[in-house]
This record gives structure tokens, sequence and C-alpha cells, in this order.
């Protein structure tokens, strides 16, 4: 999200009552966030054709509890997403309440590229054509709070090799993809709290996780003393910008928006921004 260097009054009136309107919507949802991590294989390349993540929200024997996440299909090399890295796949507002699995639709293109370079089509056993589900234990979503869902998936054991392939065999596929996924959930509770000056500039101030990509934003508003606080923030790197929704007085220095940049955010942890002056 961009902004100008100088928004007109009138246009921070009105971000000021939609982000105040955003505000008060978000504090009756919870946030979701779905990721997918991955235990290295002895492969070079291993594509999964994600094509649609649904949450169960009703007993498990209830086949109309299932509801689709808002997730654009796509393919990802898995292998991209190791030693702490880990694929974006959802990140929405959500209904407060229970959740008791999670279902990964995988489509037909998956593939594995071995260390020779050669590339093979995975088969899916026709069991798991409905999806890998994944049970949840106790996980509720609250309002205001974040929750991920972390899928932890191990490419060693989840492609095995066909017993009876042999080398230039091109009738029968040479790996089948069973996937073996661990799931981690965890409720996100990092926070950011600073202080802007002067409060009279009755500040907007914006938060974007500038260590994902897309960038992720969340915004709130200083209060009377200038003081401002935003929660349940995921882990990252941030920039905090801040922007003026008024102007200065008469014969006072102009107000001026400000940027800090490298905030870091570390889950079950509240981050200190030392002051930000919106004046020269």
């Amino acid at each position: 999200m961009k902004f100008p260097q100088l928004l007109s009054v009138a246009a921070l009136a009105s971000l000021a009552f939609a982000g105040c309107s955003k505000d008060n919507d978000a504090q009756n949802q919870a946030k979701l966030e779905v990721r997918l991590t991955d235990a290295p294989g002895d492969f070079s390349r291993v594509n999964l054709d994600v094509q649609q993540i649904e949450v169960h929200l009703k007993d498990e024997a209830d086949p109309t509890g299932w509801e689709r996440l808002a997730f654009t299909p796509q393919a990802l090399n898995i292998l991209d997403y190791v030693n702490g890295r880990s694929a974006l796949l959802v990140s929405t507002d959500f209904a407060p309440g229970d959740l008791k699995e999670i279902r990964l639709i995988l489509g037909p293109n998956n593939t594995v590229t071995t260390r020779d370079g050669e590339t093979y089509t995975l088969k899916t056993p026709s069991g798991q054509t409905s999806g890998v589900k994944l049970k949840l234990d106790k996980v509720t979503l609250r309002a205001s709070e974040t929750y991920q869902l972390l899928l932890d998936f191990d490419v060693a054991k989840s492609i095995v090799e066909r017993g009876n392939w042999k080398p230039g065999n091109d009738k029968k596929e040479r790996y089948l993809l069973k996937p073996v996924v661990r799931l981690v959930a965890q409720e996100i509770a990092g926070g950011i709290y600073g202080q802007v000056t002067p409060a009279a500039a009755l500040p907007q101030v914006l938060a974007i996780r500038s260590s994902l990509t897309p960038a992720d934003t969340f915004s709130t508003s200083a209060d009377a003393t200038g003081a401002y606080r935003l929660q349940s923030l995921p882990s990252g790197t941030y920039r905090l910008e801040y922007f003026p929704s008024t102007t200065a007085p008469a014969n006072q220095p102009a107000y001026r928006p400000a940027t800090r940049t490298g905030i870091v955010v570390v889950n079950n942890q509240q981050t200190n921004v030392p002051s930000v002056s919106l004046v020269n």
C-alpha cells in the first residue's frame, strides 16, 4: 500500500472514518492464516498443484461443515520453503468459533524433479483425491485475535517410489504422492506500541509487514495523548507509516508524514517503537 507524501485533510478524514469502521468490524472478527513449510527431501524440485483450502466448522460426521477459504489456486515449489521459511496461503478475516479440521485439495499437476534433472508426474492414490485432511485439536478463533495454521509438509515421507518401476519404463509413473503433513496451530500474539507527537496531529498509523510478499497491512489511530498500539500481529519485519489527519494551527510548523523501517515483531512479545515526531 502506497500513499502520496502529502494527503489532503479531506482525504485523511475519509481514511480515518474508513479505518475506524474497518477497526470496528475487525473487533468482531478473528484473523486466520494458513501457511505451508517443508521438511527437505532428496529432490531438486517438488511442485504441488494446490487448488483449494477448506476448514470444517461442525462435528466431523456432518458433511455440510466444510467452508472454503479465500485462496487463489497456484503451483508451489515447496522446496522453496525450508529452514524456517513458509508460504502464506491464506490470510483472511474469519467469524469467531471452533475449527475441527482443515483440508488441502490438490489438483492433478503435481510433479517431482530428481537430482539428475528428470521430472516425473506425482500420482495421487484414489483414496486421497478428496483432499488431505488434518484434524484440529481445540482450535478456537476469538474476535480480534489472529490464529495461524502451519502445514509442515514432509517431502521425504510423502513421495514414494514405486517398487515395480524400472528406468526407461514410460508406462508407469515412478513416484506416488502420499502427503504426510504435520499441523502446527498457534495463536499469534505479537504487537507494536509507541508514541507520536504532536498528539494534535491526530495521526493514523499503518503497520506494513514488509517481510511478506504481497505485503500485509494493519492500521490503527493514535489516542488523544498520541499513544498507539497494534495487537495480534504475525511475526515478521514491519514498516510503520504515520499520517497526520489534520493541519497544524497557523504560525506553527506543518505536520508531515513519517516512516520507520525494520521494526521486528516476535510472537508473544510487544515491540516498543521510539517516539515519532510529525514536525520538522
